[in-house]
């Protein structure tokens, strides 16, 4: 049997609330290390796999934050979570296919993952005709070069895989708001030496984009090297949540 979201268990409530102290003490530590203002940086509980009584719980202790990176779930744990009358800021952050657009623009504020044109356009779409205002989009970046692991390539002009088209794509669309880049440290990479790299992308693309300042990178076991490097936002699971239940 499975809790209500609207009657959150009280361990399970206190054990949220503990590893949202834990987690923010980090971030301001980090951030008191780095010369930054904890204000800077947003954290985004990422909750896949856990009910949406977790999200309401969060959002009582004063989560605005919320990423997800399946459709299926996410969608229907947003609608659970709308019902319940709370309405937290949705990152999605996971692979997007593009058949799965129209599902995606109807919850989602933030898309972390746009790694081609062709999603790019295919959000674009679907966004002008489902929603009533931009849809903000951060641009995934390979760090290590490897397109088949998704990400845009910052170093190739290619229209199918490089970054500045990418970029330019977004920017021109209609219903899109090139807001920054996402990027995941590679496997095999220290995260020292990955988001050194992705600080160095980043300087770049804001000298064409100066808009386009979020920098979405660092999770659960890297978010202090991330914030050293920049980043505004973390995406941040298990340390917050736990272990993840398993999808049946």
């Amino acid at each position: 049997m499975t809790d209500s979201p609207a009657t959150v268990r009280p361990q399970r409530r206190a054990e949220l609330e503990a590893g949202l102290a834990r987690v923010r003490s980090r971030i301001a530590r980090a951030c008191a290390a780095a010369g930054r203002d904890d204000s800077e940086v947003t954290m985004i509980a990422v909750t896949k796999t856990h009910p949406a009584g977790d999200v309401l719980a969060l959002a009582g202790l004063g989560v605005t934050d919320v990423g997800e990176n399946r459709d299926q779930e996410a969608s229907a744990k947003a609608a659970e979570v709308a019902a319940a009358g709370a309405l937290p800021r949705w990152h999605f952050v996971g692979q997007l296919q593009r058949n799965k657009a129209r599902s995606v623009v109807r919850y989602a504020d933030v898309v972390h993952s746009v790694d081609s044109v062709r999603l790019a356009r295919a959000l674009d779409s679907a966004s002008a005709a489902g929603r009533d205002r931009p849809l903000d989009v951060l641009l995934q970046v390979s760090i290590d070069g490897d397109a088949a692991r998704g990400g845009a390539l910052p170093d190739s002009a290619d229209p199918g895989v490089g970054l500045a088209p990418l970029a330019e794509a977004v920017a021109g669309a209609e219903a899109l708001r090139l807001t920054g880049l996402m990027a995941v440290a590679p496997l095999g990479w220290e995260p020292e030496r990955a988001f050194a790299r992705l600080a160095e992308v980043a300087a770049a693309f804001r000298a064409v984009h100066p808009g386009a300042v979020a920098l979405s990178a660092g999770m659960s076991g890297d978010l202090e090297i991330a914030i050293r490097y920049g980043a505004t936002h973390v995406r941040v699971g298990s340390a917050l949540l736990g272990m993840r239940p398993t999808l049946r």
